[in-house]
């Protein structure tokens, strides 16, 4: 370990619990985490924490490159989830990590797990895919929010019909989009449920009225507010302080 990498741990750790928290929102499509992730944000600025975001597939870097390649339909799975793999790494090493050393809250609308379980559901092997985006650093607190695949699917439908990715028809090669998405969020809800379990994800039932969610995920803040800070997440740390170019100004102060 490098001395400013020993540096930016040891800081860390003396934040206790005024840390920043790294705050995912998981959970299918449909299942309402992006209305909770808003009103929760809110509600932590209401409190006086200092609070960004980060969402999947939005690195300025990447996201065009995946976009144009699904307008295209010339993905296969191993390069669908190569190319997330690298929207991810951008936006933690220059949004995620910058700001939980600066002991932002950081909340994040779907994060690592949304890759495992829709990489999963396209087939691809649980021990490739961690090989692909290590070194990782885990979130401290995992909102999961859980929904049936029936409930998914009718939310969907109710405004628009999904896009030949999100309903999976590139693994399904069913071509009513309705029926394709019904049988890939089945498999991708299968894997979250087991990720769940695996990491100890804070289920929430999505099903139940908003209002409920929410007030259920102030409190489990309040008590997961107290967690240490996870030391497994050493390895991701010495990483970027070893190569990114904004780490020795963000650690030091300078």
């Amino acid at each position: 370990m490098t001395d400013l990498a020993k540096r930016l741990c040891d800081q860390i750790r003396k934040q206790g619990k005024n840390r920043g928290l790294l705050i995912a929102f998981e959970g299918p499509d449909g299942s309402g985490k992006t209305t909770q992730r808003k009103l929760f944000k809110d509600w932590l600025i209401g409190e006086g924490y200092d609070v960004t975001t980060t969402k999947w597939n939005s690195s300025k870097l990447i996201k065009p490159i995946i976009k144009t390649r699904k307008n295209a339909r010339s993905i296969n799975q191993e390069e669908f989830c190569l190319l997330h793999a690298a929207d991810f790494r951008h936006r933690l090493e220059n949004e995620v990590i910058p700001a939980l050393v600066q002991g932002k809250m950081v909340v994040a609308d779907r994060f690592l797990f949304t890759a495992l379980a829709r990489d999963a559901a396209r087939g691809l092997e649980l021990d490739w895919l961690f090989h692909i985006y290590s070194p990782l650093y885990w979130p401290d607190i995992v909102f999961y929010f859980s929904v049936s695949p029936e409930t998914s699917g009718k939310r969907i439908a109710a405004t628009r019909s999904p896009k030949y990715y999100e309903a999976g028809q590139d693994v399904t090669r069913i071509d009513d989009p309705f029926q394709s998405y019904h049988q890939f969020i089945s498999r991708v809800i299968q894997e979250y449920e087991a990720l769940a379990v695996i990491f100890k994800f804070i289920k929430i039932d999505a099903e139940a009225p908003i209002y409920d969610q929410h007030i259920t995920l102030r409190r489990l803040f309040q008590k997961s507010r107290e967690r240490p800070w996870p030391e497994w997440n050493e390895e991701a740390l010495c990483d970027w302080a070893r190569t990114a170019p904004q780490a020795c100004e963000v650690v030091l102060g300078h």
